[in-house]
């Protein structure tokens, strides 16, 4: 159970999410996918390529090598691409698409943060354009994502802030000092190694489905470790606070991902057509 209400006389305290497999069970920018493909701003190649990666994510996790080939596919990816028509496919898309993915555990977390008085930061290394509104539907206080140049309206492709590893503690150093945040009292929560960075920043840092990586330095360090596994749409969960994680289920995981391969494989095989050129 978290501390009773903080007094008003203390410092501000906050807690710190990482996204991705830590609040939503998923990639939150290879979701959008198959929306960008409908919009016209992948074909279908890259509906198959963002499949493969949301696949080898999922039962993998990201590595540094990982982020950073992921980092530069996404890049390329999104060269030229329109951005309002980016933010218009996240919104007309965000409630089908992130709603049933998000973590029942991670939304009644965020719930009982807010009930003693913290606020809540989302910091992710996925683009704005779908972390800020996916903050907003979670009833984040603010987020903290990747940015992207943009000139006369498009992508460039080149990135402005990268906010990975290292940068998200320099992100949260920076919050403390503008927001009077004691770090020392505040939270954090990620999924990747990639993220020790994030969790030393602060005095409660907390491993959440860890990766191989995270999980040895959270033993290593006496870290807590929870595990998700309930994602349920946000209008049909029932608000609860400190409910008791449990734990994966093996036979559940194994054959999600001998479904996913199998889907993939399905796809791959699919009668062939020529691919539309972005």
């Amino acid at each position: 159970m978290l501390a009773s209400v903080e007094k008003h006389s203390l410092p501000r305290t906050a807690a710190f999410f990482d996204l991705d497999k830590t609040v939503i069970a998923k990639s939150s920018t290879l979701t959008f996918s198959k929306s960008f493909y409908q919009g016209g701003l992948i074909n279908r190649r890259g509906v198959l390529r963002s499949a493969y990666a949301q696949f080898v994510y999922l039962v993998g996790g990201a590595d540094h090598d990982q982020t950073e080939r992921m980092r530069r596919y996404l890049s390329d990816l999104c060269r030229g691409w329109d951005v309002r028509q980016v933010r218009e496919i996240v919104a007309e898309t965000l409630h089908d698409l992130i709603d049933p993915i998000i973590y029942d555990e991670a939304a009644s977390l965020i719930e009982e943060h807010h009930a003693v008085g913290r606020d809540v930061v989302i910091v992710s290394t996925s683009g704005a354009e779908v972390v800020e509104p996916i903050g907003e539907l979670l009833g984040a206080d603010r987020s903290v994502a990747t940015r992207m140049v943009v000139e006369g309206g498009r992508y460039t492709g080149e990135i402005a802030y990268y906010c990975y590893g290292p940068t998200k503690a320099e992100a949260i150093a920076e919050l403390a000092r503008s927001e009077g945040y004691d770090l020392e009292r505040c939270y954090a929560y990620s999924d990747s190694v990639t993220d020790v960075p994030m969790l030393e920043a602060v005095g409660n840092p907390c491993a959440v489905n860890p990766d191989r990586g995270l999980r040895r330095e959270a033993a290593a360090r006496g870290w807590p470790v929870l595990t998700f596994d309930r994602p349920v749409r946000l209008k049909q969960r029932v608000p609860s606070l400190s409910l008791p994680p449990r734990p994966v289920l093996a036979a559940a995981a194994a054959m999600g991902a001998a479904m996913a391969t199998a889907g993939l494989v399905w796809y791959a095989n699919r009668k062939r057509t020529p691919y539309a050129r972005v």
